[in-house]
């Protein structure tokens, strides 16, 4: 079947994309809230963003799309991260499926989703963010460039990464005596169309051609 995207609306192309770009990995994005918080938790911000990938080495950058609150307000995520800002993106695993889920509920701005969550950060040594303790990769950010595209005003967020933090429990030496990160140890959590997720299953080690 041809799909004619002229024909559709932005929510029905919107549909159709993220059931067809599968699986996409997951941003679960801790950011700073602008407001004076009256709990620890509630200076922070979290959420899920799987419009997201890497995008460049040199210099290391990350992006997320990040569209619109469902009447129309810009995300909290978006708000916070302005020009130099700094964020902490974790990919999650799939054991944490649910709270992934719950944090992309719509609060008001400065409502922590941290407080409903169980989930502990932990202080990080030269970065000024704290990471969540549960997650085996955290990426140490600053924003790098912002742009708007589209209709909708969908805005792009380009994230230098500073740091990476990176677990031991995952990290192996391979026979060359390299350190690797091992998939299969990080169970990583991707999205699907819908409100589907997905883990890994079987992973194919296959050598590029010369």
């Amino acid at each position: 079947m041809l799909f004619d995207l002229k024909e559709f609306s932005p929510s029905q192309v919107y549909h159709l994309m993220t059931q067809t770009v599968i699986p996409r990995p997951i941003a679960w994005i801790l950011s700073e809230n602008e407001t004076k918080a009256s709990s620890s938790n509630d200076r922070y911000n979290l959420a899920p963003f799987s419009y997201f990938n890497a995008v460049c080495s040199q210099p290391p950058l990350l992006m997320i799309s990040v569209g619109k609150k469902p009447e129309g307000d810009t995300k909290d995520t978006a708000r916070n991260l302005t020009l130099g800002a700094k964020c902490v993106v974790h990919i999650a695993q799939e054991a944490q499926a649910a709270a992934v889920t719950q944090s992309a509920a719509t609060l008001a701005y400065g409502e922590s989703e941290l407080n409903s969550l169980e989930l502990s950060l932990c202080e990080q040594d030269n970065f000024a963010l704290p990471k969540l303790h549960e997650c085996p990769i955290a990426f140490n950010c600053e924003v790098y460039e912002l742009k708007t595209i589209g209709d909708a005003a969908q805005q792009l967020i380009f994230l230098k990464i500073l740091s990476i933090n990176v677990d031991e429990s995952v990290l192996e030496i391979d026979d060359k005596g390299r350190t690797n990160v091992s998939a299969n140890m990080v169970q990583p959590l991707a999205r699907l169309g819908a409100n589907q997720y997905s883990g890994i299953s079987n992973i194919l080690d296959l050598k590029r051609p010369k």
